[in-house]
């Protein structure tokens, strides 16, 4: 039996596979804050599965990682579980190995194994949500790094102050509410909108000039209606990207919620290998 998990920064997801091509109904729960708390939560939704014995556990969990993948360097959404043991205390857990990655290149993963970048070779995954994130995907495999991806701290705007604005700043979940005093779902001004989607397009040929993609995948809460749209984000990357004759295929993700699970299964058909 296969550990499957995806710790986000609002919520953990927790399910089991028997045959690595499917899996059972996720556990789903609010991440806590506290990192001992999760900790607990864990225990008790791996209890609610209900299985004799796992072999092999794969996740991922929001914030970039040191180079061994043993814990987060950096968590912006859960302060407390930076530099915390994860991959020690979830060992201890689920009583088998444990193998992490950043919680948005494994839903890239599985958006490039089992969702709309399923076709691609070398496919980019970026999910615009609470946060910003993205990774590269090269043969459904996730790109090695040293300490992983993320583009959404890329800076887009260095002002006559010398004001660092970052790309995430400009168009995240977070921002847009402190920003408006709203949540993004409220938000139905298309002005608005499209503005956002000019800034993403600015981001993204950063990242195309860097990663020549030949699919680009885009998911996350803020793709919703009302949100971003696909066809606007194109449109502008037609006017921003001065280098490349073309442009790479840009699609909506298709595994919602899940995607995460999707990925971390297909990581554990590579250990099997």
């Amino acid at each position: 039996m296969y550990l499957l998990f995806d710790i986000g920064g609002t919520k953990i997801r927790l399910a089991y596979s028997a045959d690595l091509k499917s899996f059972s109904e996720p556990i789903i729960e609010k991440t806590p804050a506290n990192y001992n708390d999760g900790l607990e939560l864990l225990k008790e939704m791996f209890n609610r599965l209900d299985i004799d014995k796992s072999s092999l556990a794969a996740g991922g969990a929001p914030g970039p990682f040191n180079h061994q993948r043993t814990k987060m360097v950096n968590t912006i959404n859960l302060p407390d579980w930076k530099l915390r043991p994860l991959k020690d205390d979830l060992e201890k857990i689920f009583s088998c190995p444990v193998f992490l990655e950043n919680d948005t290149a494994m839903v890239g993963l599985g958006e490039a194994s089992f969702g709309a970048g399923r076709n691609s070779e070398i496919m980019s995954y970026f999910t615009i949500s609470t946060g910003v994130g993205g990774a590269k995907i090269v043969n459904k495999t996730i790109d090695e790094t040293h300490l992983g991806f993320e583009p959404g701290h890329q800076i887009i705007i260095l002002d006559e102050n010398q004001q660092i604005t970052e790309l995430e700043d400009l168009i995240s979940g977070r921002q847009v509410s402190l920003k408006t005093g709203k949540k993004p779902y409220e938000i139905t001004d298309n002005d608005f909108w499209d503005k956002l989607a000019f800034y993403f397009a600015c981001g993204l040929n950063n990242s195309l000039v860097h990663w020549s993609p030949d699919t680009v995948i885009v998911g996350g809460s803020m793709m919703k209606e009302p949100g971003l749209k696909i066809d606007r984000i194109i449109f502008h990357l037609k006017k921003v990207m001065k280098i490349f004759p073309e442009l790479p295929e840009i699609k909506k993700a298709e595994l919602g919620d899940f995607g995460g699970l999707y990925g971390a299964m297909h990581y554990l058909v590579d250990k099997q290998i």
